[in-house]
């Protein structure tokens, strides 16, 4: 490469440099840094000569440049001569210098350079800038920057100069006027004086280890002395910040004395600047400076400014802190470091001053001393060891301030002092009680207002650092661990430290097993020495209360568990080995559950099983006798939590069962009744069930304790009816006897079995109806209290349980039975029919339920009553949806609602499945379903709903229950169907679902009284769910056909006894309100009468214009049925009539026209014939007229004719007909072809004027699409659609679907494309109908409408793609037929001819070989079309091509090869990215044939190049078509290594890194064809003009690869000079991207040196 290619490649990345495009600015600079960094002698000089001959150079473009320069010094530097290192000092220096005013970005390039230089050559640069630093002249302002920040880069290289600098400085300063002038000069002495500390601070490794403080400090105080006195007062905020940061390093290298004398000035100056300037950090990191400097003398000066000193520090010290501000956390930083430096000058004076900023301070000055402390704490403290006493006493205040801000930093201050043994002090345990009272903190509420506030501390946030303080100190601090173990057990059980049960419990577990690994003594608590500790029954019952709801306060539950398994050995020795056993269980379900899927129940009844396991084991009745005290003790702790009170009784209960004393049992019941709060139902709940457990073991005590508690004076009311009226005190009477009558039913049901029986009668119930009625005046007063009404429920229905659970192993008859039932009902009866929002309806049937089962039976009666009053009192409630309101007007919410309705439902439920199974019979199950009928034809569709499920519900009770003994007659089955069927099509899918599923049982007991075993399984019955689903279509059609069939089910089934009370039945659903259920009505009774009642009387025929009229009225289903039957008895009487009548209809059809010709698809005969008439006439009708529009020049508008539209019409509906099936499949080839074509003639046609085209129709099509207005195409589509269907050609309905195969055949410029859809469906799927349909089809190839020969050429070509051509022996005579529509004037028949031939090499491909010349001229010559402007011939000629290649051999190919090859090349450029995928493709498959072809393989040779910059083509399919055919083709170019390579990276489905694989491509280019380098690189500089961005690119890249990798020896023979100019032209490409891809091609050039053919540039990532 000549040196001035060099130089004019250089040239145009240094002009292109300052390009619009970032991404292009970047890449030219990594290009032009590429090109220095391999050179840097040549390549700088190129660019100093451009800087200097184009002085007025935009500013942003000279940066660009001199930074490039800069980088390749910073990483060149020791390569480049001294003399070029001078040029480009002098060079930077006058860039940096020749503008007198300051031009920042091209300035600081310039210093930049400087800078970089001045690391390896500080001579040559000290040279430089001593030159324009000269006495007596200001310098430029970058001269004093250049020469600070030479001081900061390379400090032993600059320091043994800086004496003379400052010398030559000092004068100058007095110059300065300018504020700029006056900050660099700061700003240079601020970088002087830090380099001379560093460097005194390393002299052993300083050149010149004489060099001392003393050499600098007079100059520097000299200048100290004009910055202090004279800029420190500037107006420039900026100034005074600068010459603050340097006063700061200069006090450093000042004499003591010269020190000392300006400290009193210095410090308060700076301490007054915080007023003048908001950006503190500098002020105070100067002020650090200044205290570290004055700490070396000997303090005086320091204490006689402390005052001033400390006041100001602390206001800094209280500011907020913005920690996402860095330069408020350095100032906050720095001032408590100024701190530190004060602790060690007046430690004393200092802690004074916090601990009185601590107890005087508001929140801000608090927060700020707090700060301190800790500081000190932790930097200083070997002088804070003697204040630990004062500093513990004066956190007092602290500890009661509000503030969140302040708390935290308390705690901060906890964490830290732990560390240091201060909490072992007097007072340590009120920081410690501090940080547990605030692990319980409550969430804060936020709702309407936000934190606006960055330091704003939430109760969370301080709960949450204390708990991680505690934690912490629990966990590292190994000093506190006897602090706080046990101490911290006093914090269980105070009710304030509720909330940090978690936390709390968490450390204990975590020091107690350590103490117990460790074998520490102290692991054994012995409560009795610490008086300070509650005691360990107050403990165990806090943490067994805790764990009855585990998920509450943030999870308590599992860590209370595992502190009791560690506490076992110091609660009770005994209880270790079962604890160590059990707890683990219970914490493994806690761990598989989550608050919602826990079960309550069977966890509670965990924790009660595991407490009376732990009485066992301890075996002690004493210590059993003060568990049960403390539990007492601790009821009234637990008031605000009334659910954990409520589990407290009950292990109250199971401590009492193993209590011995009758005296504590006594005494615990009376506590227990005295102070529940039996106002509240979960306390009296949890009372009663207490109560019960303890009856258990104690029975008589227990009832002999309520009756003393019903005689004392809590009971004792004024008498009279003004007293029962007036007494103020009677809800809480009413509220206590609620608790005992709910007591008297847990005893019952907890008492044991051989004592229970006894009692019932003469003492439960006797003392539950005492409190249930009172006598006033001897008149028996039931109350109207709903608490004791609830109660009294509960109780019946418990006493009802323990009968029936003893009774089990005694005969028992229970004499009240009646008696409870009918107060029972009268309770329901009492509830308002209206509303419920009380739990007495579903409460008095569990009870009742549970009665039900006792002896004696209920009578017949009786069990009526119950029936009608449970039935009408839950069935009539209004929807879940109203809002229902109680007497108090308190409306429930839904979730209550909703749980209310399912428990009463459930209620009812359970209830008439114990009645019917005290009745078990089929008049049992009639004796239900009589009080059912009412609601199941009820107007209000909850009540229907209702009253068929629970008939469902009811039906599958009896089915399951059922023991048929002998073989016996359901005699009432038919009235049970005659109820439900009508329901299967009720409006409501709940009614209609429950119902079929009614029909369904109903069928399988009808099964079982026949003598099958329940496990008999019947085809029909299994499959009605299926039949059910079409009972919800809403077609029609659909609707009687599933009803038909159920019917006919169900007839099957029935005995002629059973079907005459249906029928009688059914004929009342004819009458039901709901249309649908009329309409099962109807065809139920037609197909029973059909099947089971002889053959039905003929209809009397109606005539058809009535009857067409009669439907446009009706819109009831079942009567448009019964029409649609009547038609269809005219037309088996007088089809021509009814044909020609209908067909006359004006178009489109309306709703009851479509109907009557639906109905004539009902016969099989009938419809066959209809549809031969209408094939035939289709065939011969006109399709469409044209009609030349004079607004149109050109062409004509085709309308269509009304006959053949018509029929189009009729057809689409008799098809919708299923039963017209078999007359389809007969004549299904002539009527499909007659579809297609009518297809074909229809796409592109108008409506006739007097057809309204807007116009909709009702939808029927079976596969569900919606349709849109009434359209000729969309008729002949939807016909064709429907005729699939009825020819059970499901697999081609749905493959065009899927396809959308029908949305491109409705379109004209995607009908061809369609039609291909349909063959190619057909063929796969219907390949046997194929021969007919043929048949039928070829006349339609020589018709004289072109729509109708391309309809069928599209059709008949790709047939010839799919096997079943030959498969048919269709081959023949299909190839025979596209040869001749070869001629065909038409250009897209003979497209569609063309692609027909190149598809016999994929259906028929033996024979190909047969008709190779002829296929071979054919396809060549559609290679050549003339009249095919957008290349579709010539694409489907070489697609096929292509796939006949495949199966020739070479001889029949070899006299065209040369041919086809000449004539792809220029496709290979087309604009038609199909064409060029063909193209490549064709070129692919042709290589076969080339082997040891010198034609072909010159052929590649020319194409190879295009092939190559077309893997980065636009089109991903070209790109695909480019990588196979290289893969096939470059193995005949003789290179082993390329044809690798290609094998090993282009694969078909992965994305090529572009850039590495041409470079690597590249390398084996040169080495193995090097004569064809040059025909490669003059082929690649044409692709710069190429239409495609991406092959432009790709082509720069493929340049600059070839260049980089070329050796020295083959430059002559390129033109570099040609190479180059194209780049540069590409450099002003107005792409960016292949702007930038120019640029790093010329970043590649390797013109340099001499380089190997395996070389390759590392330095870049040429990456596409």
């Amino acid at each position: 490469m000549e040196e001035s290619d060099i130089e004019e490649a250089s040239q145009a990345l240094i002009e292109a440099a300052n390009d619009r495009d970032p991404m292009v600015q970047e890449q030219v600079r990594k290009s032009m840094l590429t090109l220095g960094k391999r050179k840097p002698d040549r390549v700088l000089p190129i660019f100093q000569n451009y800087l200097l001959k184009h002085p007025k150079l935009p500013v942003a473009h000279r940066v660009a440049v001199l930074q490039t320069i800069e980088l390749i010094l910073l990483s060149r530097i020791d390569e480049i001569g001294c003399l070029r290192v001078k040029s480009i000092v002098s060079l930077a220096s006058d860039e940096m210098t020749r503008s007198k005013e300051v031009v920042p970005d091209w300035q600081q390039a310039a210093s930049n350079i400087l800078v970089a230089v001045g690391n390896k050559h500080m001579g040559d640069i000290m040279e430089e800038m001593l030159s324009k630093f000269q006495p007596g002249v200001l310098p430029h302002f970058f001269v004093v920057q250049t020469l600070a920040r030479l001081a900061h880069s390379n400090v032993y290289g600059m320091v043994p100069f800086l004496s003379a600098i400052l010398t030559t400085m000092l004068p100058m300063l007095g110059m300065a006027k300018q504020d700029n002038m006056k900050w660099v000069f700061s700003f240079a002495l601020s970088r002087f004086s830090e380099s001379i500390v560093e460097y005194l601070a390393n002299l052993d490794k300083a050149p010149d280890p004489t060099v001392s403080k003393a050499t600098f400090s007079g100059e520097i105080y000299a200048a100290y002395d004009i910055l202090f006195c004279n800029w420190l007062q500037s107006r420039e905020s900026k100034v005074r910040l600068t010459v603050t940061e340097a006063l700061g390093a200069m006090t450093l290298l000042m004499a003591r004395d010269k020190l000392e004398e300006q400290l009193p000035k210095l410090i308060p100056a700076l301490l007054n600047l915080y007023k003048k300037t908001p950006d503190h950090y500098i002020i105070s990191k100067s002020l650090c400076q200044v205290l570290d400097a004055a700490a070396s003398t000997d303090g005086r000066l320091l204490r006689a400014l402390a005052d001033s000193l400390l006041l100001t520090l602390h206001q800094q010290v209280s500011l907020p802190v913005d920690y996402n501000s860095p330069g408020t956390v350095k100032n906050h930083n720095e001032i408590l470091r100024c701190f530190s430096i004060l602790a060690d000058t007046f430690p004393d004076r200092l802690v004074i001053f916090v601990l009185q900023r601590l107890e005087n301070g508001g929140e801000r000055n608090r927060v700020g001393s707090l700060a301190v402390l800790r500081h000190l704490v932790n930097t200083s403290s070997s002088i804070m060891d003697t204040k630990k006493g004062l500093i513990v006493t004066s956190l007092r205040l602290p500890l009661l301030d509000t503030s969140n801000k302040v708390k935290k930093k308390v705690v901060q201050v906890i964490s830290a002092i732990a560390h240091h043994g201060y909490l072992e002090l007097e007072g340590g345990d009120m920081l410690l009680r501090f940080m547990m009272l605030h692990c319980a903190l409550p969430d804060a509420c936020h709702q309407g207002r936000s934190l606006s506030d960055q330091e704003e501390v939430t109760n969370e946030a301080l709960r949450n650092i204390c708990e991680k303080t505690l934690h912490l100190l629990a966990t590292t601090v190994g000093r506190m661990e006897d602090v706080l173990w046990p101490a911290l057990l006093r914090y269980l059980t105070p009710v304030q430290y509720a909330d940090a049960t978690v936390p709390l419990c968490s450390s204990l577990v975590l020091l107690g097993n350590r103490k117990r690994v460790t074998g520490d003594p102290g692991y054994i608590v012995d409560f009795t020495k610490q008086d300070s500790l509650p005691s360990p029954y107050s403990i165990m019952v806090r943490l067994w209360v805790n764990a009855s709801y585990p998920f509450r306060s943030r999870g308590r539950g599992a860590p209370s568990l595992r502190l009791l398994a560690i506490l076992a050995p110091s609660i009770q020795p005994s209880l270790e080995e079962l604890w160590t056993t059990e707890v683990p269980l219970l914490l493994n379900l806690l761990e598989e559950s989550t608050v919602d899927t826990l079960n309550r129940r069977t966890w509670e009844q965990s924790l009660l099983k595991l407490l009376s396991k732990t009485l066992v084991a301890v075996m002690d009745a004493g210590w059993c006798c003060r568990l049960v005290s403390e539990m007492s003790l601790y009821l009234p702790t637990y008031n605000g939590s009334l659910d954990e009170k409520s589990f407290l009784y009950k292990c109250m209960g199971v401590t009492l069962q193993r209590c011995c004393d009758s005296g504590v049992v006594k005494e615990q019941l009376r506590i227990i009744l005295a102070t529940a709060c039996h106002s509240e139902a979960i306390e009296r709940e949890g009372v009663a069930k207490g109560i019960g457990l303890c009856a258990s073991n104690h029975l008589d005590d227990t009832l002999a304790k309520l009756d003393d508690f019903a005689r004392s004076d809590a009971f004792r009311k004024a008498s009279g009816i003004l007293g029962l009226l007036k007494d103020k005190n009677d809800g809480d009477v009413e509220k206590m006897k609620s608790t005992l009558i709910l007591s008297y039913g847990y005893i019952a049901l907890h008492a044991p079995e051989d004592k229970v029986l006894g009692r019932i009668d003469s003492q439960i119930l006797r003392n539950i109806s005492k409190h249930f009625s009172t006598k006033v005046l001897g008149m028996k007063v039931e109350t109207k209290d709903l608490t004791l009404k609830i109660s009294l429920l509960q109780s019946v229905g418990l006493i009802a349980q323990a009968i029936g659970a003893c009774v089990r192993r005694q005969n028992y008859l229970f004499a009240r039975k009646q008696e409870l039932v009918g107060g029972l009902m009268d309770i329901i009866k009492a509830e308002p029919a209206d509303v419920l929002v009380t739990s007495v309806r579903h409460l008095a049937m569990t009870a009742c339920a549970s009665l039900v089962n006792l002896d004696p039976a209920l009578t017949e009666t009786e069990t009526c009553g119950v029936l009608q009053t449970c039935l009408n009192s839950v069935l009539g409630l209004p929807p879940l949806e109203v809002v229902d309101r109680g007497e108090e007007d308190e409306s429930l919410d839904l979730q209550q609602r909703q749980g209310l309705y399912a428990e009463t439902f459930s209620a009812l439920e359970d209830l008439l499945g114990r009645l019917l199974s005290r009745n078990l019979t089929p008049d049992g199950l009639q004796s239900i379903f009589k009080h059912l009928e009412v609601w199941m034809g009820s107007e209000l569709d909850h009540g229907r709903e209702r009253a068929v499920r629970t008939a469902t519900l009811v039906l599958d009770s009896y089915l399951h229950n059922l023991a048929v003994r002998k073989t016996t007659t359901f005699h009432n089955i038919g009235a049970l169907l005659g109820r439900l069927v009508p329901r299967c099509t009720d409006r409501c899918s709940a009614v209609s679902w429950a119902a079929g599923e009614g029909l369904r049982i109903l069928l399988r007991i009808q099964l079982r009284y026949e003598g099958f075993p329940p496990e008999h399984r019947d085809a029909a019955v299994d499959n009605l769910p299926t039949l059910y689903e079409g009972l919800r279509n809403p077609d029609p059609a659909a609707l009687c056909q599933t009803c038909s069939h159920l019917a006919e089910a169900f007839s099957r089934r029935l005995t002629p006894q059973q079907v005459g009370p249906l029928i009688l039945v059914l004929t009342e659903g004819l009458r039901d309100p709901q249309p649908s259920c009329c309409l099962v009505s109807g065809v139920f009774l037609n197909t029973l009468l059909m099947h089971r009642g002889g053959r039905l009387q003929d209809l009397v025929p109606e005539i058809m214009g009535a009857l067409h009229l009669g439907l446009q009225a009706i819109s009831e289903d079942q009567v448009k049925t019964a029409v649609a039957h009547s038609i269809l008895t005219l037309a088996s009487q007088h089809l021509q009539v009814v044909i020609d009548t209908l067909i006359s209809y004006p178009l489109p059809y309306d709703s009851s026209t479509c109907d009557m010709w639906m109905a004539l698809g009902g016969h099989s005969a009938l419809a066959g014939h209809i549809v031969e008439t209408f094939t035939e006439r289709l065939v011969a009708m006109v399709p469409y007229t044209e009609k030349r529009d004079p607004a149109l020049r050109m062409g004509a508008t085709k309308v269509a004719t009304v006959q053949p539209l018509a029929v189009t019409c009729a057809l689409r509906e008799i098809m919708m007909n299923g039963q017209i099936e078999a007359a389809v499949t007969e004549q299904f080839p002539r009527l499909f072809v007659a579809l297609l074509v009518r297809m074909g003639s229809s796409v592109g046609v108008q409506l006739p004027k007097d057809i309204c085209t807007g116009a909709t129709r009702p939808e029927k099509r079976p596969s569900g699409k919606v349709l849109g207005a009434f359209d000729v195409c969309g008729m002949a589509l939807e016909a064709m659609q429907i005729l699939l269907v009825r020819a059970q050609l499901d697999e081609v309905l749905k493959t065009l679907d899927l396809q959308e195969g029908w949305a491109k055949m409705k379109e004209p410029q995607q009908f061809i494309d369609g039609i291909a859809l349909l063959a190619n469906a057909m063929a796969t799927h219907a390949g046997p109908r194929l021969p007919a349909i043929i048949q039928h089809l070829y006349p339609t190839l020589t018709s004289i409408y072109e729509c109708q020969r391309t309809t069928a050429t599209a059709f008949l070509s790709e047939l010839l793609n799919h096997r079943v051509a030959t498969e048919m022996m269709m081959t023949d005579s299909l190839m025979k037929s596209m040869i001749a529509r070869l001629a065909d004037p038409c250009g897209a028949v003979r497209m569609l001819a063309i692609r027909g031939l190149g598809n016999i090499a994929t259906g028929s491909p033996e024979k190909v070989i047969k008709y190779a010349m002829e296929l071979l001229a054919a396809l060549s010559s559609g290679m050549e079309e003339s009249d095919d402007p957008s290349k579709r011939i010539a694409l489907e000629a070489m697609s096929g091509l292509s796939k006949v290649l495949l199966h020739l051999n070479k001889n029949a190919v070899r006299m065209l090869l040369v041919y086809i090859l000449m004539k792809i090349k220029p496709f290979l450029e087309s604009e038609y990215d199909t064409v060029r995928c063909a193209a490549v493709l064709l070129l692919g498959n042709l290589s076969k044939f080339g082997s040891g072809e010198p034609v072909f393989r010159d052929q590649i040779h020319n194409v190879l190049m295009s092939l190559l910059l077309h893997l980065s083509d636009p089109s991903p399919d070209v790109v695909k078509a480019c990588k196979l055919t290289l893969q096939e083709c470059v193995p005949l170019l003789g290179s082993k290594l390329i044809a690798t390579m290609f094998q090993n990276h282009l694969y078909e489905d992965r994305n090529l890194h572009y850039g590495e694989f041409i470079n690597d491509l590249m390398k084996y280019i040169i080495q193995d064809f090097p004569g064809m380098l040059n025909f490669y690189h003059t082929t690649i500089l044409q692709f710069f003009k190429s239409t495609w961005t991406q092959v432009r690119a790709s082509a720069a890249m493929f340049t600059g690869f070839l260049l980089g990798n070329l050796p020295r020896e083959f430059y002559p023979h390129m033109n570099i000079g040609n190479i180059i100019n194209g780049l540069i032209q590409l450099l002003g490409d107005p792409d960016p991207t292949v702007r930038a891809k120019a640029a790093e091609a010329m970043g590649h050039f390797r013109h340099f040196h001499p380089a190997s053919g395996s070389g390759s540039l590392k330095e870049l990532d040429v990456s596409a």
